[in-house]
């Protein structure tokens, strides 16, 4: 099975926007004669996996490399390097350079911003003395197509570049990346935001619309009807939270990379020693699709239901004559013979994981702080997770959602977990902690906190939540409704006039904008509870809603989006645009400062 999605059912024109990707990146490589060596940033080649195939660069004459402070060892004499604006990334080019030069090898070098230059990294070369040896350009890839309904920015320090480094850069970069999709399916004409990063993102948007027009009139009806962008400073809360639907525990456990896991070759079934396996992870497998926004509790009975009706069908083809058209029908059921295997291979992987005692501890002290009704007893455990020097990563994690929902610590408690944690894991962590401070991640209590008033307006925790047919999103995490989806659930279904007063006590402003003069576009706010008088788009299909989570998303909010669309009465298809699908580690791992 292909790591490259199928977008044929996207409710988008997902392929149209993939295919211009992939000819803009083959129209850079034809320009450069004969052979030549495609050197790429290793941070770009699970996105650049998910626009083309190893075989396509191939059949251009390109050979593949990654690019590290070490010569690459190639006959090629054209160097393309395709790398991010990042400055490390000038001085390793500058090394290739150097040694090509000292070693009196002749060779063209072009590079390739992804998805534009940079003065500042231009600046490096010039000091490097190697600018003038350099044809440079850029390859504007904004936006990949993760799956049918999933568009990731690729921003993977969105956050941090924004709250820690003061870097506003990735919000030009957002809006632009939104600019370039209305070229393709016509200006959005409601745009809500909630959260300053989200704010930023919509007034750049409008100005790039002023500046650089998409003609409306020669469009028809845009496809996208209302753009909702996100701050993920609004629900810190959720990503923080163990996420408990498949997909999110495979991204949990094993870190879902562009669309696949890796994973030893062992547990596939396969005995291979060492060995490792990608396994391909997107809705052209039509079990993971059916089962990858489930409650895991679920997915294992549903696995176990198809197995052991595969068993019976078995038993009957084997010991009772069948016609022709049966055995056609059986030997199709085969097909999904593998699908199955690989799924209740990585479902047994997963539940040597969730039936740890560890980590069903720690559900509950989630569970805890979420209801925000024990502050000593979370507090406790945090300091005993600390005395026993777990994984730091963990702490934070646990550390940053008690902080969220308290505003903060009080001094005192601040000031005593602070100097737990340097004493526990080495001074050298105060970068990191400083980082989140900066970030208001971690923090002293200056106000009561809102969180209890915010919980009860939005009905976020939910007791008697039944994962197997849930009639609501807190299935995603067996109780908890993310505080971001319950947002956006109210923008779809009423507006947001109606919890006006509990936006306002989450973090940033929120403002509501209607634009291009589509009038006759339906605005949500406008719209009855039932939804039944959306008007259609053009040809029938229900009208789209993109959702942008400025600052990653995580595999369970998606999930409950999906479940959102699902809904009887639901007017809307959802789509969803981040910077970088993420889950409370990978968050946190951004605001560790690396050593050395």
């Amino acid at each position: 099975m292909a790591q490259i999605p199928n977008l044929d059912n996207a409710p988008l024109n997902l392929t149209s926007l993939r295919d211009q990707s992939q000819k803009e990146l083959i129209t850079i490589l034809k320009n450069i004669r004969g052979k030549k060596c495609l050197v790429i940033d290793p941070k770009l080649g699970g996105s650049l996996s998910l626009i083309i195939q190893t075989s396509l660069l191939k059949e251009h004459g390109v050979e593949l490399r990654h690019l590290t402070a070490d010569p690459v060892q190639t006959e090629c004499t054209k160097f393309v390097y395709l790398v991010r604006a990042q400055l490390d990334l000038m001085k390793f080019i500058s090394l290739q350079i150097h040694n090509d030069i000292s070693k009196g090898v002749q060779r063209e070098h072009f590079l390739y911003f992804v998805p534009r230059r940079a003065v500042a990294c231009e600046k490096i070369l010039e000091e490097e003395k190697v600018h003038h040896l350099l044809t440079i350009g850029e390859y504007p890839l904004y936006v990949i197509p993760l799956d049918e309904d999933v568009l990731s920015f690729e921003l993977d320090l969105a956050y941090k570049e924004c709250l820690v480094d003061g870097d506003t850069t990735c919000l030009w970069h957002i809006a632009k990346a939104i600019h370039k999709l209305e070229f393709s399916f016509g200006v959005i004409p409601n745009l809500r935001a909630k959260g300053k990063a989200a704010v930023r993102v919509a007034d750049i948007l409008n100005r790039m619309q002023a500046e650089e027009p998409v003609n409306s009139s020669d469009m028809g009806v845009p496809e996208i009807s209302t753009l909702i962008l996100l701050d993920r400073e609004v629900d810190m809360v959720t990503p923080m939270c163990s996420q408990l639907t498949y997909e999110g525990l495979l991204d949990e456990f094993l870190h879902v990379n562009n669309g696949a896991v890796e994973v030893d070759t062992s547990i596939m079934g396969v005995q291979q020693e060492g060995k490792k396996i990608k396994v391909p992870l997107n809705s052209s497998d039509k079990l993971f699709k059916e089962i990858r926004d489930l409650n895991f509790e679920v997915v294992v009975q549903v696995l176990r239901q198809k197995a052991t009706s595969m068993k019976q069908d078995y038993t009957e083809m084997t010991t009772t004559t069948q016609s022709v058209s049966e055995l056609k029908d059986f030997v199709k059921k085969l097909n999904s013979l593998p699908e199955i295997t690989r799924h209740i291979n990585l479902a047994q992987h997963l539940s040597t994981f969730t039936s740890k005692p560890s980590f069903l501890g720690r559900l509950d002290m989630e569970h805890t702080v979420v209801e925000a009704q024990s502050y000593d007893i979370c507090f406790e455990y945090i300091e005993e997770m600390i005395h026993k020097q777990e994984p730091l990563v963990s702490v934070l994690r646990l550390l940053i959602l008690f902080s969220t929902t308290n505003s903060g610590l009080p001094k005192k408690n601040f000031d005593y977990l602070r100097r737990e944690l340097l004493h526990s894991y080495g001074f050298e962590h105060m970068a990191t902690l400083n980082n989140l401070e900066k970030a208001g991640l971690f923090r002293k209590q200056e106000s009561k906190s809102n969180w209890l008033t915010i919980k009860r307006n939005l009905q976020l925790v939910n007791d008697d939540t039944d994962t197997a047919n849930p009639n609501d999103i807190s299935y995603v995490f067996s109780g908890y409704a993310p505080l971001s989806i319950r947002i956006v659930q109210h923008a779809i279904r009423s507006g947001w006039r109606y919890i006006e007063e509990t936006l306002k006590l989450l973090p940033g402003p929120h403002s509501d904008t209607k634009r291009s003069g589509f009038a006759s576009s339906p605005s949500l706010d406008t719209l009855p509870g039932s939804l039944h008088s959306v008007d259609k788009i053009g040809d029938g299909r229900r009208s789209l809603v993109l959702v942008v989570f400025i600052g990653g998303v995580t595999f369970a909010e998606i999930s409950a989006l999906r479940f959102l669309s699902a809904q009887e009465g639901m007017a809307y298809d959802l789509i969803v645009g981040t910077t970088k699908i993420v889950n409370g580690d990978t968050f946190t791992e951004s605001f560790i400062e690396k050593l050395g």
